[in-house]
């Protein structure tokens, strides 16, 4: 496949769908002055070319009563284990996030729970599943930075 090139419409356009996926192609062809159509192509260039790739929702989880965040260390008892060990950690709802990580843990996972009685439930299911040797838990007190936008800005500045 050959490398798709933004220039500064697609920036533009990636700009307000990363602030809001639902904004209409309406809405930003009138802030680019530009046609929706001309937005229609241009995303659905960018989703051929694999830049996009869906788009997604932002759940006000405290709202929900998942204001409870943990990231939880996994050490293995082998490294064989990773796929199985994995496996097991999808089927459990409230690990949100999991990356087989190199350094201190073999998988660094994301919780999301309604109190702490929740989360050591959650944790203890993480600690039940074969070939798990242990885990270490640290609670996040407050997302302080989460900001998609900075690092788009930053990947346009480099091309």
């Amino acid at each position: 496949m050959a490398k798709f090139k933004l220039d500064e419409i697609d920036h533009q356009i990636l700009d307000m769908l990363i602030e809001n996926t639902r904004v209409p192609f309406t809405d930003i062809a009138k802030k680019l002055l530009i046609s929706a159509g001309t937005v229609h192509v241009r995303v659905k260039k960018m989703e051929d070319a694999g830049i996009i790739k869906g788009s997604s929702l932002t759940l006000d989880y405290k709202k929900l009563g998942y204001s409870f965040i943990a990231y939880v260390g996994v050490f293995l008892q082998n490294t064989s284990r990773t796929s199985f060990v994995l496996e097991r950690i999808n089927e459990i709802p409230f690990v949100t996030v999991a990356h087989v990580t190199t350094g201190k843990f073999n998988v660094f996972c994301k919780i999301r729970a309604r109190n702490t009685e929740h989360a050591k439930d959650i944790i203890f299911m993480l600690d039940d599943i074969e070939g798990v040797y242990r885990t270490e838990t640290m609670i996040s007190l407050e997302e302080s930075i989460n900001d998609k936008k900075r690092l788009m800005h930053s990947i346009f500045n480099d091309l």
